[in-house]
């Protein structure tokens, strides 16, 4: 996207704000059409019951309408969205004494999503090796994703699958630059580490 659209998209966004909170439901319905599969899809990367995922998704939003009035336009408004959405994820796995985790179920029924880690992109050295060597390392990702620790997890999937700035993120999350950067480079480097011997047999090719 480009600056042009994203200041677009923005605008957007307020006007959708102040027509709901002027009474048009409709316009509320609009963000949450817009937001809802991202903001699902957040949620799913932090609980491991799939089942809640829809539940908590909707709660974010019924909390996101009360608090509406409160937004106004200091940040983006899915910015300001996920905040609610990881505190309310947070809130709810604190209630249920659930560890948070990656959602294995939500991430293998999402293969047709242009941000999931296991869509690959073709190429012309595609082969049944090549493709079955690129689902092997999609593995090991989701693998490594699951086993980081939460803070980590949700600073990463913020950053690479969400495409959020580092400004963003930490408004997000709530906390400083430095400590999303922190987390998320520790992320990286967490994944690499898996995923550095299955790249180091496939010496010579491309992925």
């Amino acid at each position: 996207m480009n600056p042009k659209d994203a200041a677009s998209a923005e605008d957007s966004d307020l006007l959708l704000v102040e027509r709901a909170n002027a009474g048009d439901q409709r316009a509320f319905g609009l963000l949450v059409l817009k937001y809802q599969r991202r903001v699902q899809r957040l949620i799913a990367r932090m609980v491991r019951d799939v089942d809640l995922v829809d539940d908590i998704a909707q709660e974010t939003f019924i909390r996101a309408y009360r608090a509406l009035h409160q937004f106004r336009g200091d940040a983006q408004f899915y910015t300001w969205l996920y905040r609610i959405a990881v505190n309310t994820a947070k809130k709810a796995l604190l209630q249920l004494k659930r560890d948070p985790t990656v959602s294995e179920s939500f991430l293998s029924k999402d293969e047709d999503d242009e941000t999931s880690w296991q869509k690959n992109e073709p190429t012309s050295e595609e082969t049944p090796e090549t493709v079955f060597a690129a689902k092997e390392i999609a593995a090991v990702v989701n693998a490594a994703m699951e086993a980081l620790p939460e803070d980590l997890r949700l600073a990463v999937t913020l950053r690479e699958i969400e495409g959020l700035s580092y400004d963003e993120i930490a408004l997000a999350m709530d906390c400083p630059i430095g400590t999303v950067r922190s987390r998320i480079f520790r992320a990286r480097e967490a994944i690499s580490a898996k995923v550095k011997p299955l790249l180091d047999k496939q010496t010579g090719k491309r992925w």
